[in-house]
């Protein structure tokens, strides 16, 4: 019988104020992996006093390396040390889940979630931009393998010179669990979330394009519904500026939002709208999807790759466009029937299972096997 394939999984970002996308793929796609016959997974972190927030905690052991996190980051990009077999022991292949790339003491495989850092650098301190470069640069040239959740960031990495033969893509999954009807009535009893709403969620950060969004929901022609906004505060935005007096009324700040309350928000919704200017996947965009809600979402995108047929695509620079496209599902009960179905379709076919089945394929190829 084949030995099991031992495999570190770098999980710091869980400790992160903001753990966001790379976080949750992370920890989901562990999740999956955990059932897989012929692997042995184990964490690997920064030192830490204590284990991540619960909605955060991995389903596998994490052991720490003897630097906190800034130092552990600095140290494993300038010096390339220490090695993650300091707190694993031996593994058989190393994965970097996140942006901060360990030293290649063994078969080394990186997750790219996106380069967006470089089409709009403004977007980061002068500190992550250094860093994330870095990054970048590390996994162009020591990466056995480069993991990559979308074509749209794929063929980002061929631009900025990764050799497309290390490129394997591994678009992300969703657990489908829908929200019951007595679910989405308490949520909304909780929130205070009486009308109709239009739902946006995820990091409060310039990329996500909220100026767009909430120009063009207060140009809509409605004014009998909401828009609710859901996530934690990130960096470089103004949240209450944009917002303004005369939205105020109509807009809901939720800020973190818990999953089972969150799936809710998303059942509740008369529709999901994300107009990023670039994602690496768009996980929210899945999720919207999971629970049949019609989504407007960025053409060109990596979002409009995972919505597919299911949702409509608008050019995320064109204010007048995202507000019609919002009022034709407003206003459509036929379209919103028919892009709900659509949309649960598509996203039974994004598994955490398939996402797992692929990255342990990378490994055993990483790895040699």
């Amino acid at each position: 019988m084949t030995r099991q394939l031992r495999v570190a999984v770098t999980l710091e970002q869980c400790w992160h104020d903001v753990p966001g996308g790379t976080a949750r793929s992370a920890l989901d796609a562990v999740s999956a992996m955990v059932r897989h016959a012929r692997l042995d997974l184990v964490g690997v972190s920064a030192r830490h006093r204590h284990p991540p927030p619960p909605e955060w905690r991995p389903e596998i052991a994490v052991r720490m390396l003897p630097l906190p996190r800034l130092a552990l980051y600095e140290s494993w990009h300038a010096l390339r040390w220490p090695a993650v077999q300091l707190a694993t022991g031996a593994v058989d292949v190393i994965h970097a889940t996140g942006m901060a790339v360990p030293p290649r003491s063994a078969p080394l495989v990186v997750t790219v979630h996106d380069l967006g850092f470089l089409h709009q650098p403004g977007h980061v301190t002068k500190h992550g931009l250094r860093f994330f470069r870095r990054a970048i640069d590390l996994a162009r040239r020591e990466a056995d393998l480069v993991i990559a959740p979308s074509q749209a960031t794929i063929d980002d990495c061929v631009a900025h010179g990764f050799d497309p033969v290390r490129l394997r893509l591994v678009p992300w999954g969703i657990r489908i669990e829908t929200a019951s009807a007595s679910e989405v009535a308490q949520m909304l009893t909780a929130r205070r979330i009486e009308r109709p709403y239009v739902l946006w969620t995820g990091t409060v950060e310039p990329r996500k394009n909220l100026p767009v969004l909430l120009e063009a929901f207060g140009r809509m022609d409605i004014d009998d519904v909401d828009l609710v906004l859901a996530g934690p505060a990130g960096w470089n935005e103004d949240l209450e500026r944009l917002i303004g007096s005369k939205l105020r009324d109509r807009v809901h700040v939720l800020g973190f939002v818990p999953p089972p309350d969150l799936r809710a928000l998303y059942a509740g919704a008369s529709l999901f709208c994300l107009p990023s200017i670039r994602e690496g996947f768009g996980l929210p965009v899945l999720e919207a999807m999971a629970q049949g809600t019609p989504v407007v979402t960025s053409a060109g995108t990596a979002t409009e790759e995972v919505v597919g047929d299911a949702g409509l695509v608008v050019d995320p620079t064109d204010v007048d466009g995202l507000a019609r496209a919002m009022e034709r599902i407003l206003r459509d009960d036929a379209l919103t029937r028919r892009l709900g179905e659509l949309a649960r379709e598509r996203a039974a076919t994004f598994t955490w299972e398939r996402t797992a089945a692929s990255l342990v394929a990378a490994y055993e190829e990483a790895a040699g096997r």
